[in-house]
């Protein structure tokens, strides 16, 4: 199962929601793989810590070798390290992944981490990529490689008119790169169930068909101490709420994706 976390709008998520949603899989036993598509390398960082500045190699040296045929070049499972968590592994990123874009682009390298994730794919059970909040050639890549999109929503406006050209971009990539790409859901993030606007926002998207979870992220400040530590929710606390309501966001994920097999079965 590979799942993109997507949103080209800032501060809505999605590297806090792509570790821990590993970190459970991981913790369930499921062996795990995130990739950090992302030049701020928060995943990387939320995992690793001050590792991360120094580790090698890197997501980009995997795009950057893909730009520079060698005879001898290192397979996908060589950028992969392992976090100090059990059963889950990381592809870290590095800043100077932003500094490869045009390169990639020019030279249609489009699909590269697709392949990279045709190898992955068959030792792990899970694999999460992390993505920059900007719709670009490593956002793409990742919808081309998925099998799913997860959309982290804050409930603000701006939020709510990014979400309809978002969703008219993945809607782009599966019809001329991935017809198997689904989007698995609206993730409701920061959530203040007592406030009138996110709740009005949430039942206008229903409203609308939009494929809105039933599980809510709440407003924490516990995440931030998760970050600060480098421990995924269920490490640092797995009695909190948001632990519990990050489970359940995973367990309505898993319910979905059984249902969905047991469908394509009978059909």
């Amino acid at each position: 199962m590979k799942r993109v976390i997507f949103n080209q709008k800032g501060g809505v998520g999605k590297s806090t929601i792509a570790v821990n949603l590993a970190a459970i899989a991981a913790n369930r036993g499921k062996k795990t793989l995130l990739i950090d598509l992302d030049p701020q390398c928060n995943s990387s960082r939320y995992l690793l810590g001050e590792a991360a500045k120094e580790i090698t190699p890197t997501i980009a040296g995997y795009f950057e070798q893909t730009l520079n045929f060698m005879v001898f070049s290192l397979s996908a499972r060589g950028y992969v390290h392992e976090t100090g968590f059990d059963n889950l592994s990381l592809v870290p990123s590095h800043p100077e992944i932003g500094e490869l874009q045009s390169k990639l682009e020019s030279r249609h390298k489009i699909y590269k981490l697709r392949d990279a994730l045709s190898e992955l794919e068959k030792e792990y059970e899970e694999i999460f990529i992390d993505t920059p909040p900007a719709y670009n050639f490593f956002t793409q890549s990742a919808l081309i490689a998925a099998d799913t999109c997860l959309i982290p929503f804050d409930c603000d406006d701006f939020s709510r008119q990014a979400l309809y050209t978002l969703m008219n971009n993945v809607g782009e990539i599966k019809a001329d790169h991935n017809q198997a790409l689904d989007i698995e859901g609206i993730i409701v993030n920061q959530f203040q169930p007592r406030a009138n606007l996110p709740q009005r926002m949430v039942d206008e998207l229903l409203a609308e068909g939009l494929p809105v979870l039933n599980s809510k992220l709440s407003s924490s400040i516990k995440v931030r101490e998760s970050h600060e530590r480098r421990l995924p929710m269920i490490h640092l606390d797995a009695r909190h709420k948001l632990s519990q309501e990050f489970e359940a966001l995973y367990d309505e994920l898993e319910a979905a994706q059984a249902a969905a097999s047991k469908k394509r079965k009978r059909g």
